[in-house]
């Protein structure tokens, strides 16, 4: 099996967006994440992981984890190897978490596992490459990380790094967006939308009216979120080939209910719909605004800039807990004898 080697990266901030406020959303604690963070360090240990690099933070969590594994030193030989990366500055941003899985894909990381929302999803997925990724939800929108015990996603991820599960048959690409402004480039695993707003500000897009283009790579009817708007009225699976873009426009004649954020359901016009294929390029209709990626508004336009986004079908490697699981009851990989 080799070095069997897990990486995970946990988000301090994630869940700590304006929705929070706007929509009395629930709060994800830090010590869940870090409680998150242990018992994934039990199914590590249980499946035969050696080592763990775990990324910094000023938020708490990995200092709450150097405590914990200071509590059961001696207790617990199966807790694997815990390395805390350092090397880089903290600058509790999207950086940090780039810097940190770049660092455990250069130290051999056979699986990384990250903790957060949509957007820690989109820059984790940015800098893996091909090593598999794990993405759990801790944030305010999540649609592509999954809600999952951590027990389990850490089963699944340590079956994988240590090859009792080869990777190639539980692994699979998920489809990514590009959007393009000038040579300025960013990546959305879920959504792209287009903004009247003419600044960044808080980032997150938690008001529809001043949407007006939506390009989903996968649009699911049980959905949180702007891809929420695509469920309802145009489906596209995970799996599909294809995705959806729709036009908004608040009178539009066909008006749908839709979940955008924790506790917010408002009606959104949809004025056309139309097939996201893989490849072609996709002029964005605004003259002018602010394009947000997967909920986090990123890049400005201005007029004579013509902003163009893509679907590809080279996004990251995603693991399939069900199917890790699944292949380790066929193989008995979890049986003891007596």
């Amino acid at each position: 099996m080799g070095d069997a080697i897990v990486g995970v990266v946990a988000n301090p901030l994630s869940g700590r967006d304006i929705r929070r406020l706007v929509t009395q959303a629930s709060v994800f604690p830090t010590a869940e994440k870090a409680n998150m963070i242990q018992r994934m360090l039990t199914a590590f240990g249980a499946v035969g992981v050696h080592r763990v690099l775990l990324s910094t933070d000023l938020g708490g969590i990995s200092a709450a984890v150097f405590r914990a594994i200071g509590r059961r030193r001696g207790a617990d030989p199966r807790w694997p190897e815990v390395e805390f990366l350092d090397g880089q500055p903290i600058r509790q941003s999207a950086q940090d978490t780039v810097d940190a899985v770049r660092q455990m894909v250069t130290a051999g990381a056979r699986v990384i596992v990250c903790l957060g929302g949509d957007g820690t999803a989109r820059v984790a997925a940015s800098a893996a490459g091909d090593v598999p990724l794990l993405a759990l939800s801790t944030g305010t929108n999540n649609v592509f990380p999954a809600v999952r015990e951590a027990t389990v996603a850490g089963l699944a991820a340590g079956l994988v790094a240590t090859g009792a599960v080869p990777a190639g048959g539980v692994t699979a690409r998920a489809k990514l967006l590009e959007v393009r402004v000038g040579d300025r480039v960013e990546t959305a695993l879920v959504d792209v939308a287009t903004s009247t707003e003419r600044h960044v500000g808080a980032r997150a897009v938690w008001d529809p009216v001043t949407v007006t283009e939506l390009f989903c790579a996968f649009a699911e009817p049980d959905a949180i979120g702007l891809s929420a708007i695509a469920g309802q009225v145009r489906p596209v699976a995970r799996h599909d080939p294809h995705g959806v873009m729709l036009r908004l426009a608040p009178d539009a004649a066909r008006q749908v209910l839709a979940p955008i954020a924790p506790g917010l359901v408002v009606p959104v016009g949809v004025s056309s719909i139309e097939r996201l294929e893989t490849g072609p390029v996709y002029h964005v209709g605004a003259r002018a605004g602010v394009i947000a990626v997967d909920g986090e508004r990123e890049l400005t336009f201005e007029p004579g800039e013509r902003p163009v986004v893509r679907l590809r079908a080279d996004g990251p490697r995603c693991v399939d807990v069900p199917a890790v699981l699944a292949a380790s009851a066929r193989l008995g990989l979890l049986k003891r004898a007596l």
